[in-house]
């Protein structure tokens, strides 16, 4: 066995630990094709409205039944990889948006990401996020797909150590470790998924 299919798979069985969905794809059209597919498959994130229940203007009460329709969001792609996906996604009705995450603060479908490395040993994603654009992306979605190239794979966070800080060289870094789905239990101990960020984190392993 090679040492990338090693990591890749201990990597797989980490993060399924923690409830991610790993799916090994062999391009970035595949990449691309799955998460339109799983944006068209799921119910469309909904913006909820406070005071519907009162009596409104006819304006105030359009809103109440306001369905910006679905949802994909990839900041900070590379443009031909970001055209490719938003006529995917156009030809099935969703919208992509490679920015203006601050005008769907209410909820975003999907969030597409590329990570820059991934660890092994715990099943992390490992993703640059100094652009504002790329964090709400990532925290404001229900869903976040995220690619991740076999070949950044390291087996612990100590050798991923270089990588940190070649992210960071350049004033202040801000680089996410991601693993698994949003969780807590802060909230009477019960376990509950979804609350900080998203509800599902599907990665992607690309054969490269």
């Amino acid at each position: 066995m090679s040492e990338t299919k090693r990591l890749v798979e201990l990597f797989s069985e980490k993060a399924k630990l923690v409830s991610a969905f790993v799916t090994p794809v062999k391009s970035l059209d595949e990449a691309l094709a799955y998460t339109v597919d799983i944006c068209e498959k799921k119910d469309a994130c909904q913006i909820l409205m406070a005071g519907c229940e009162f009596e409104l203007s006819v304006p105030a009460s359009a809103l109440c039944d306001f369905k910006p329709g679905k949802v994909i969001v990839a900041p900070d792609l590379d443009p031909d990889v970001f055209a490719s996906l938003k006529a995917c996604s156009e030809n099935k009705g969703i919208h992509c948006l490679p920015d203006g995450m601050r005008k769907f603060l209410g909820g975003i479908d999907i969030g597409f990401t590329i990570a820059d490395a991934g660890i092994a040993e715990t099943g992390t994603l490992l993703i640059n996020s100094r652009s504002e654009e790329l964090r709400l992306a990532t925290m404001l979605c229900e869903v976040h797909v995220c690619v991740l190239r076999a070949s950044t794979l390291r087996e612990t966070s100590w050798e991923a150590e270089d990588m940190v800080r070649a992210m960071s060289k350049d004033g202040t870094g801000y680089v996410a470790f991601v693993t698994g789905a949003s969780r807590t239990a802060d909230i009477e101990r019960v376990l509950a998924i979804g609350v900080h960020g998203p509800l599902e984190l599907h990665i992607l392993v690309l054969e490269d």
